[in-house]
């Protein structure tokens, strides 16, 4: 169902996100996400950087990070390429995200990637890009994470319980999927 139609009104901008998730043959992940970011109008950032003007519907942003991880979520490699930015220095950021590698996608990843490399040498952009980066890598390696946990002999608590209201631990989705996991809201129980 679409959103309700609006008032009157005049695009000035649009964002693209595109994130992408690949199981490669060396039994690593790839994570891809492209940003492309455009006015509906001339705009101009720098005076010397693309003849000082760019032109509506030209890319101001247009970006790629591609990290690669393991099955814990490791970061192996990094790659960023920034093919349209507004400044001529912006390019320069793509170096940054190296400091990347090694870290683990999870709780406070993002809070310590900001940390590691720091506002003055990386790209607002490119470490926009790290929540869908992470949850797109969820996404990806979810089927596989699963088989590995059923073939536990006592699983461990899937991290994604309570993440949502669709997957509350007191919900009727854990109680089916992950009935071991699942906890009865009391209250609720005693108000019926």
């Amino acid at each position: 169902m679409p959103l309700s139609e609006p008032v009157q009104r005049k695009k000035l901008h649009d964002r693209k996100i595109i994130c992408e998730g690949f199981k490669r043959d060396d039994n690593l992940w790839d994570i891809e996400a492209h940003l492309i970011d455009k006015r509906t109008f001339d705009c101009s950032y720098d005076e010397v950087h693309r003849n000082g003007k760019i032109i509506a519907g030209e890319p101001v942003h247009d970006m790629y990070l591609r990290i690669t991880i393991d099955i814990k979520f490791v970061i192996h490699e990094v790659q960023a390429i920034s093919d349209a930015t507004p400044f001529n220095v912006c390019p320069k950021a793509v170096v940054a995200m190296q400091e990347l590698k090694g870290l683990r996608i999870g709780t406070g990843w993002i809070r310590d990637a900001k940390k590691i490399i720091g506002s003055k040498i990386s790209c607002t952009h490119l470490m926009d890009l790290l929540s869908p980066i992470a949850t797109t890598a969820y996404q990806t390696l979810y089927a596989e994470l699963e088989e590995k946990a059923r073939k536990l002999p006592k699983r461990e608590k899937p991290a994604i319980i309570d993440t949502c209201l669709a997957l509350a631990a007191d919900g009727e989705i854990v109680a089916k999927r992950w009935p071991e996991f699942y906890k009865p809201n009391l209250d609720q129980l005693e108000n019926k």
